[in-house]
Parts: C-alpha cells; structure tokens; sequence
C-alpha cells in the first residue's frame, strides 16, 4: 500500500520519547484548562466498542467534545465486524464519513489491520496485547502527582497482559538519573483511597514494601495493579515485575 498521509497510535513504542513528552506536557495545559483551542472543530470520531467501558467511552467522547469535535459510539451491534464484512472494507467505509476512528476490541491484528486500511487515524482504546491510551493517562497522573517521571521505577503486580506490556513500551521513554519520592504519591491520595491501597499492600505481605525485603515493591517509586483477575483475587503468590525508568 502506499504511504498513507496520516499517523496511527496503536502502542505506546508508536511516539518517539520527545513525541511521547511533548504528548504528556499538551495533555497537562489541557487538563490545567491552559489549552483552550479547538483543533478538532468540524471533526468526527468513530468509536468502536467491541469490548464495553464506560470510562473509555465518556472519556474520548468528552475528549472530542472539548476540542471542538464530535464522537460517535458504534457498538456490536452497529458494525458488520465478525458478522461477514471484512475488517478492511470497515475501515475503508468509516474513513469515507469521519476523520478518525477508536477502537476498543480483543485481538491486536484487527486493529492492525484496522489501521492498514484506513484513511485516517485509528487510536488503539484496548487490545488484548497492549493498553497505551490508559498508560499514558497513567504516566500524566504520576507526572502531575509526583512533578517528574524520569528517573522513577514502576511496579506492576499481576500477569503480563496488555498493561504490563504497555507499562514496558512507556518504561524506554524515560531514561534519566532522577528519583522521586514514593510517599509523594501516598498523600496526594485521598484517606480513603490510602486504606485500600494499603490494605491491598498488607494482603501481598507488609515485607514486600516497609523497606525490609527484597521484592519488586521494595524497588518501586510507584505501585500499579488489577485488584482481580479471571483466576481471582491477586496475592502474595502473585507474578510481580518492575520497570525501571532509568534504563
């Protein structure tokens, strides 16, 4: 195919580390309401949920609304997607009415293929492989909590699914010598929020993270995970992993 006029953001590994910060300090004047342009004025968005949220969908659609444009929910039900339309005539027809599309969905190759053949951009919402639109929200969240994020260590409790995979995209784009502060990102929590991390922390086992052990919490400037998975509740027998910014 030739060279399409347009960027796609399928993973996080799809912005450059100066790509990825120029995002993130855009993301924070927009959040401080010190943006107040409308570049997507006249623009349409196409969301495509084949998996439901109702955090993705108000998100993107308040998102679009903000800047100036529209978004249009598309459910199971109001696309031909695994009901005998090809994925690539999808693409080719929703490219003819708007100018982006958003795609929550199980497997990575449809939103590769998706992308493929698409006349616009296609943002990945979620895929079984990978998570970059909640990463980066993530990584805002500590950059607004904790004032930096180079330099700083991630601990991921849980499995290696699309968040672990994204968390390791967004670890290479923050190599620096900085360290932070971990109980920054305690206080910045409200006390409700604070007991329930805390009780999480106790039921994997206080030696993990008061500084007298050895595991990945021990290690981290920040903590993330899945209070569930399809097995049950996580445990102190729970797979742990972390991700150095530094490197």
């Amino acid at each position: 195919m030739a060279q399409r006029p347009h960027r796609d953001f399928l993973n996080i590994s799809d912005f450059s580390t100066h790509e990825t910060f120029a995002l993130l300090d855009l993301a924070e004047r927009m959040r401080t309401r010190a943006y107040d342009r409308k570049p997507l004025a006249g623009m349409a968005l196409a969301m495509i949920f084949m998996k439901s949220s109702t955090r993705t969908r108000v998100s993107f659609e308040v998102g679009a609304t903000q800047l100036g444009g529209t978004a249009h929910f598309l459910s199971p039900r109001d696309v031909q997607i695994g009901r005998g339309e090809p994925i690539e005539d999808t693409a080719r027809v929703l490219s003819r009415y708007v100018d982006g599309i958003m795609i929550r969905t199980f497997a990575h190759a449809d939103v590769e293929r998706l992308a493929e053949y698409s006349g616009v951009p296609v943002i990945n919402g979620l895929t079984d492989l990978s998570h970059p639109c909640q990463v980066l929200a993530d990584v805002l969240t500590m950059k607004q909590l904790l004032g930096e994020v180079r330099g700083t260590t991630v601990a991921w409790i849980g499995d290696g699914n699309n968040m672990a995979n994204s968390w390791i995209e967004a670890a290479a784009h923050f190599p620096d010598d900085h360290q932070v502060d971990p109980k920054k990102l305690m206080q910045a929590l409200s006390l409700a929020d604070q007991q329930k991390v805390v009780a999480f922390l106790d039921s994997l086992g206080r030696q993990e993270f008061d500084g007298n052990g050895d595991g990945a919490l021990n290690q981290a400037d920040v903590v993330a995970f899945r209070l569930a998975r399809n097995g049950g509740p996580y445990t102190a027998d729970s797979p742990e992993a972390v991700f150095d910014f530094d490197q």
